[in-house]
């Protein structure tokens, strides 16, 4: 029975635990950098060749419609700052199970984390180990949604079978990046929600703090802690 409850919580952990490396490992910069669709010109799509015919616009659409569509989906200076983050990054990882534990023996990660898509979005490969559970491995991909202006990302691993979902607000000095991210709990079987906080402490460089509530007593506590260095 406590196998299954230490099981259980390590499951709910998994889900949103050791996220950050799905690609939160960005280099972030305030928002006020991107492009504003009300003002910046039409970007010409990649690979579009210069002489393509005018595309005919659906009814009721504006050639200011089209421009926002355009420049919504094309990568920016925020895009640039997390492509700082491409690279292999060891971790050393500490784990709580609850509110008030002791912590679980540490372990080792790694996070490999490589740019797609022109540079739009960032995935992020996970390796390692979680005590009394064995082998973890998990894959994420996350960007910056020029249309909301916050962090986009998303989770999966081999210790779930739901896709976790998240949004993430940088400070003005990019130094810090907060997530939101929604799951599924085991326990509760209801949606849930845990807070994931950045930390870039240098240019090859970070920590990460992962906060959850406890399905019993409902308090928030740090389920787990994460220093990065990029090999």
């Amino acid at each position: 029975m406590v196998f299954n409850v230490r099981k259980s919580f390590l499951v709910g952990v998994c889900v949103v635990g050791l996220a950050a490396a799905a690609g939160t490992l960005v280099t972030a910069q305030p928002a006020k950098d991107a492009k504003d669709p009300k003002t910046a010109k039409p970007a010409q799509p990649a690979g579009q060749p210069a002489d393509m015919p005018e595309m005919k616009l659906p009814p009721g659409w504006t050639s200011e419609d089209m421009e926002a569509c355009m420049i919504a989906g094309q990568p920016g200076e925020m895009h640039k700052q997390m492509a700082k983050s491409v690279g292999v990054w060891h971790g050393k990882t500490t784990m709580w199970m609850g509110p008030g534990m002791e912590a679980m023996p540490p372990s080792e990660c790694t996070s490999t984390i490589t740019s797609m898509l022109d540079g739009r979005y960032l995935k992020c490969e996970m390796a390692g180990e979680i005590p009394a559970m064995g082998p973890y491995s998990g894959f994420g991909l996350s960007g910056f949604d020029n249309v909301s202006q916050k962090f986009v990302g998303t989770w999966v691993d081999n210790h779930s079978t739901g896709i976790m979902n998240g949004v993430g607000d940088a400070t003005k000095d990019g130094k810090v990046v907060t997530w939101n991210y929604k799951y599924n709990c085991p326990i509760t079987k209801k949606q849930t929600t845990m807070r994931q906080v950045d930390n870039y402490t240098g240019e090859n460089t970070m920590s990460m703090e992962m906060f959850m509530t406890d399905p019993k007593s409902k308090k928030e506590y740090k389920c787990m802690h994460i220093e990065f260095t990029r090999k």
